[in-house]
């Protein structure tokens, strides 16, 4: 026979909090959610039945309680998760920041702007820094840098017979 959970006692104030979240309309969805399942679990509804109307697994709802026993109302919000250690030190970044900042032409390149794939190419080669095109965006955005898509607009025709080529107007 499968092992019975058990619910810790809601206090009077976590019970409003999580009813309040529950019916929000602007809190984010993960929060609602999560709300909802206690809220549910305490009128007695079955964890397949919580799961079926929130469209979650039953693993989930469980873990959700068992957040909430040993959480309290902590649980609605997510834990931080740890990340992947930084590979590029203060040095590599500092140069693949300056090298952004800095005009091709001036590096001794024959294209006027940098592109993503550009920069990529070059940070690679020429500064020998082994890093993803989603890597060197992320570390330039943390920077305060930030990428564009580039707009061209019409000037003056390079053709000079262009007047006499496109006809009347």
């Amino acid at each position: 026979m499968p092992k019975q959970f058990k619910l810790r006692e809601l206090t009077e104030h976590e019970y409003e909090t999580l009813e309040r979240i529950r019916r929000s309309r602007t809190a984010p969805r993960r929060e609602v959610e999560r709300a909802q399942i206690i809220i549910e679990w305490v009128k007695a509804k079955r964890a397949e039945a919580i799961a079926a109307q929130i469209g979650r697994t039953v693993a989930t709802v469980y873990q959700q309680l068992h957040q909430f026993n040993e959480r309290g109302l902590a649980f609605l919000q997510d834990v931080a998760r740890v990340g992947r250690p930084l590979t590029y030190n203060e040095n590599q970044r500092g140069q693949m920041v300056a090298t952004a900042k800095t005009q091709p032409r001036h590096l001794g390149l024959e294209f006027g702007h940098w592109t993503l794939d550009l920069l990529v190419a070059y940070v690679n080669e020429t500064l020998a820094i082994a890093i993803s095109r989603s890597q060197l965006a992320a570390s330039l955005t943390q920077e305060g840098l930030k990428w564009y898509q580039e707009k061209t607009y019409f000037s003056e025709s390079p053709d000079p017979q262009f007047v006499d080529k496109r006809g009347q107007s």
